[in-house]
Parts: structure tokens; sequence; C-alpha cells
């Protein structure tokens, strides 16, 4: 019988890869998939702008600056929105975790511009994104890794601040960066961390110089390239093709954000406070809703030790979120340890919490119907 030697073959794999049995079979089963049901994105137009049209009324951000947002479709009635961080595009962020989410739902994409940025109109866009697929009975779940956790947080603040419930089915934040104290203390010297040192050029005075932009542009790739090195664990996780392709799209994406586009990127985290300053009855909590907040076991090449955000979510999630939840995402016994916002590299490693947090969601939705 097949599954007598089938099993041992993959157990004999795994032991001499280190990788799980089960990791080989599922990613032959996605590239499968890939090859006779590829990614269809739809770039959506909001029928709601309302927010959006407010700021670019009052000049608080241009037509330049705004994010685009892909749509691709899925299959149940919980949607997701993925906020990506710095780099790559959110569409990248996520690479091996969509067909995950289409499970759930639509798969909207919030990739922002590669020639500006304005805190103000992202926020506004989410605004009337989120507006709008709640009006269809369908509360979003948002995504937000890294620096779109950060403006996840942010947006969420100013929703509070403005006397509104925003109508989310929930929440995850994936190593969230939410301030410039996060990356690099404020009295420090020299910044602690590599992204430290890959933002503080653009804080200062006046602009960049070429050689900070391109060594900015070189810590981004080796950030990438060092989660890349593993070559038995990318095996197990994709195809050949599929890692070209998507070293191709995130060094695309380096090269081609300006430099007025990095240094609004960076100006809209400085413009963020840490979210220690709105400890407050006054201010929280952010949302009802249910939130997951996952830090990986090795953040210290992102957050600064520091961190106000690890910090005020680590020992006081509770405030921000009553129904949330914080879980350090390990690596398993021999595997390489867990970076800031690996999604790609260790994409099995988050699954489990995804799933539970996901799987509990779907279970809401169907009582809510019935």
């Amino acid at each position: 019988m097949p599954s007598l030697t089938f099993a041992p073959a993959l157990s004999l794999f795994a032991a001499f890869h280190r990788v799980s049995p089960v990791r080989p079979l599922r990613t032959l089963v996605r590239a499968t998939e890939e090859r006779f049901h590829p990614q269809v994105l739809t770039r959506l137009e909001p029928m709601e702008h309302r927010a959006q049209d407010v700021v670019l009324g009052r000049a608080g951000g241009g037509l330049h600056q705004r994010v685009t947002i892909l749509r691709e479709f899925g299959r149940g009635r919980v949607p997701t929105i993925i906020l990506g961080g710095f780099v790559p595009d959110a569409t990248e962020q996520v690479f091996l975790l969509r067909r995950f989410f289409l499970r759930t739902g639509d798969v909207f994409y919030f990739n922002y511009p590669y020639q500006g940025f304005s805190l103000e109109l992202a926020c506004a866009q989410l605004d009337d994104l989120v507006a709008e697929v709640a009006a269809r009975g369908q509360p979003p779940v948002i995504f937000g890794v890294s620096f779109g956790g950060g403006l996840a947080l942010e947006w969420l603040r100013r929703t509070r601040l403005a006397g509104r419930v925003a109508p989310l089915a929930g929440l995850v934040l994936v190593s969230p960066v939410a301030c410039v104290e996060d990356v690099f203390a404020p009295d420090a010297a020299k910044p602690a961390t590599l992204l430290g040192r890959a933002l503080k050029p653009y804080l200062g005075g006046g602009p960049a110089s070429e050689a900070a932009i391109e060594k900015s542009r070189t810590i981004f790739a080796r950030m990438f390239e060092a989660g890349a090195q593993n070559k038995v664990s990318l095996r197990a996780l994709m195809t050949p093709q599929e890692l070209t392709r998507l070293r191709d799209a995130v060094m695309g994406t380096i090269r081609g954000i300006t430099h007025t586009g990095a240094r609004e990127r960076v100006q809209a985290l400085a413009a963020m406070p840490p979210p220690t300053a709105y400890f407050s009855p006054m201010s929280l909590p952010l949302t009802d809703a249910p939130a997951l907040v996952l830090f990986a076991e090795r953040e210290e090449g992102v957050l600064d030790p520091g961190s106000p955000t690890r910090f005020a979510l680590g020992s006081a999630h509770r405030a921000y979120f009553p129904h949330g939840r914080v879980q350090r995402v390990a690596a398993l016994p021999g595997g390489a340890p867990v970076q800031h916002a690996s999604l790609i590299f260790h994409v099995f490693e988050f699954l489990p919490h995804l799933s539970g947090f996901y799987a509990k969601l779907r279970q809401a939705k169907l009582k809510s119907a019935a």
C-alpha cells in the first residue's frame, strides 16, 4: 500500500533535513493549487470615500500619496485587510499565507505608494474601506505586520478619539512597530537595531544623503536575504520559481521606493505616539473586537530593548484589547529562531496561532448567523 512506503520516506527526509514531514507535502499541495488557480488581484476603488475626500479637501494628503488597495476574492464571510511593514508590499508580506486567508473570506491588500506617504490619508482610506466592507455585513479582520501593526494601532487610536467604534471582526498584530522609540532609544547616540540604523538618516533636519539612502536599502535587502539563507528550510516552504518571484518582488519594492516615499513613511512612524503615551481610560480600550498580538522569539534585530509598544502590549494588553491575547512565536526544536515579522520564512510556526484565532472568528460568525 502506498501510504506504508510514502510515510517512512517523508519521515526519513524530515529526520535528515530537520523538517516536519507535513511541510513538504503542504508545499506540494499549495504549489499545485497555484498552478491551476493562480492569484488574481483586482484594483479596488471603494464606493465609500467620504473620509478620503475630507483629507484631500483640506490638503491633508495628495493623490500621489494614496494607498493602492488590491482585492482577492475568497470563499468565506470574514474578510482580511493586510497592512504590511515598510517592505515588502502587503501582497508579498503574506506570500505563503494568502490561501489560508482566502478560506476565510476576501483579502484586501493595502499597498503603500512608492513616491510618498500620508498618515492622515492612509487612516482615512482605511476608514472608508472598513466602512464599506462592514456595510456588506462582513466586518473585517485588520492584519497589521510591523509598521502595518503601528498603522493599525494609530488608526484605532484616532477612531477612539473621534468617538467612533471601528466595526471589526478581529485584529491581528504581528511584531508591531508603532513609534520611533520602538526601533531606537531617543537618547542613544547610535541605534542598537538594524531597522533603527536604516531609519535614522531620514529623521534628521535635512534630506538624507544618497549614501545614506543606499545604505538603508542595503539593510532592508540584507534583512530579507538573511531569512533566505537556510536553503533546506526554503525547499520545504516554496518552489525555486516561487522564491525567485518573491525575491524579485521584494527587491523591486526596495529599489522602487523613492527618497521622498521612504522619508514620508518614516515621518509617519515618527508622528505616531507610543502606546504608553495614551494609557488612559479616556483613550482605551482601542477595540472590543477579539485581538491577537504575536511577538517573535527573536525581536532584537528590529525592536529596541526599551520598545514602548512591546512593553505596553506585553504587560497590559487587556487595557488596550479587553478580548485580546499576546503570544510568543517560537521555532520547533532544531529549527532556526523565529525573527521579527518572519511570516514567510517561519510560516509554519505562525500558522497554529493564526488558525486558532480565525477558527474562533468563524465559529462566532456562524453562531450570529444562526
